[in-house]
């Protein structure tokens, strides 16, 4: 997995934009999720069967690849861990 970095707070909006779409989320719920918004078990949308759907949604918005590898339950922890995931893909 890549070294995590700090995100900035538009990315983690735009994250959060980036999975209320992939999740059908309602406005509310997308305006709702912060950095520290637990995922996995907060979100019951995000299921595993959901992971493929945001990891392609995510590969789409931020023109990153992301590896099978790179994939755990550690990423998908809460909205900061992905979002500084996120960052560090996006900075090579």
């Amino acid at each position: 997995m890549a070294s995590l970095t700090a995100a900035t707070d538009d990315l983690v909006k735009e994250l959060a934009s980036v999975l209320g779409e992939a999740l059908s989320l309602g406005d509310e719920v997308t305006a709702g999720l912060t950095r520290e918004t637990l995922l996995f078990g907060n979100l019951p949308e995000l299921d595993s069967m959901a992971v493929a759907t945001v990891l392609t949604a995510l590969e789409d918005r931020f023109q990153i690849l992301i590896d099978d590898d790179e994939v755990s339950g550690e990423l998908f922890e809460s909205i900061g861990s992905l979002a500084d995931f996120i960052a560090a893909k996006r900075r090579g």
